[in-house]
């Protein structure tokens, strides 16, 4: 059984993670870390407004961390050193460096740190994935993935995501690495990235759209595009390869489209179960990890090898291989 600790009640965690972690039959909601206690009434567990007194309580065995960004790898850390497993919401830090220590930390202490990529636990997703295995469409060769969206920094609910000190950037923080991730998930290794931030329409302090390409070590080719400041929503995702193409266009959709076939993939009702099913069963039963630590960080590798592509700084080198960690 897990005892969960969720640190931050936001609209993620409201609408998905905790409703996840109450219908998962090896968990149990045990605490609850706000500044806010108002916003934990709805739920029967512990409050509290300091992490650190939370993890002295020592009942919980596990933490999701749904903080703002620049909290992800102080939080995590200071659970993994008191022992307990994390599961933390993505990106994984505010740059690649945080995320590696995050995973040092997760080494260090003997616990489970996973990152909540749902996406990765989609069952089109996972379909997805073991069509292009199969060679569906031959040889990928280039994936073309947009997410377009009206997001205002006259916000109020999520004002923390247009200061980049606490985000750490925009929509490629934000929804791109979500897409970036999946195609890290698809094919592996990343090896050269480039791309481009601005601010086409908002004048705010991070960018309102970034257009990233990124070089596989299989030679497939991923362009991910994503917005702030289109009020023409788009969610595509196109993978075309030698002998045809794979279309899972919406992502969060159920279609999924290939050469010869045209399945209904439905989605759980609830995007996040799947992820949180699969992270208990991996510490609880050792279960493979969908979106480990390990894996999930080539996302916070290609969004900084973006962000200096497209400021003209100089770019670090791609990673060395961590065992068991490529994507």
């Amino acid at each position: 059984m897990l005892n969960w600790l969720v640190v931050g009640v936001g609209d993620i965690t409201t609408k998905r993670v905790i409703p996840a972690l109450l219908e998962e039959k090896r968990s149990e909601l045990w605490g609850i870390v706000t500044r806010d206690p108002r916003k934990a009434e709805p739920y029967k567990a512990r409050v509290f407004t300091d992490l650190d007194a939370a993890l002295r309580a020592d009942d919980a065995n596990a933490v999701y961390v749904a903080s703002p960004v620049f909290l992800h790898a102080p939080q995590t850390m200071a659970a993994l050193k008191a022992g307990k497993h994390v599961l933390c919401e993505k990106p994984v830090a505010m740059n690649y460096a945080e995320a590696r220590s995050m995973v040092g930390a997760a080494h260090a202490a003997g616990k489970t740190l996973g990152i909540a990529y749902y996406r990765r636990a989609y069952p089109k997703v996972t379909r997805a994935r073991e069509l292009l295995q199969r060679g569906a469409i031959g040889q990928p060769l280039l994936a073309y993935i947009t997410c377009y969206e009206w997001r205002s920094p006259d916000e109020v609910q999520r004002a923390w995501q247009f200061d980049p000190a606490l985000a750490g950037g925009g929509p490629l923080f934000d929804i791109g690495s979500h897409r970036i991730d999946l195609l890290n998930f698809f094919f592996g290794e990343p090896q050269r990235v480039t791309a481009q931030l601005s601010n086409a329409v908002h004048p705010m302090r991070v960018e309102d759209c970034a257009t990233v390409i990124i070089e596989y070590a299989g030679k497939a080719r991923g362009i991910v595009d994503v917005r702030w400041n289109s009020h023409v929503k788009k969610d595509e995702f196109r993978i075309i390869g030698t002998d045809g193409e794979m279309d899972l266009t919406p992502l969060t959709g159920q279609d999924l489209v290939y050469p010869g076939g045209r399945e209904d993939v439905p989605a759980p009702a609830n995007l996040h179960f799947p992820c949180i099913a699969n992270y208990v069963a991996a510490v609880l039963d050792g279960t493979a990890l969908l979106a480990s630590g390990e894996s999930s960080i080539w996302a916070d590798w290609v969004t900084e090898q973006a962000v200096a592509a497209s400021t003209g700084s100089l770019a670090p080198a791609p990673p060395p291989i961590i065992t068991g960690g490529q994507p």
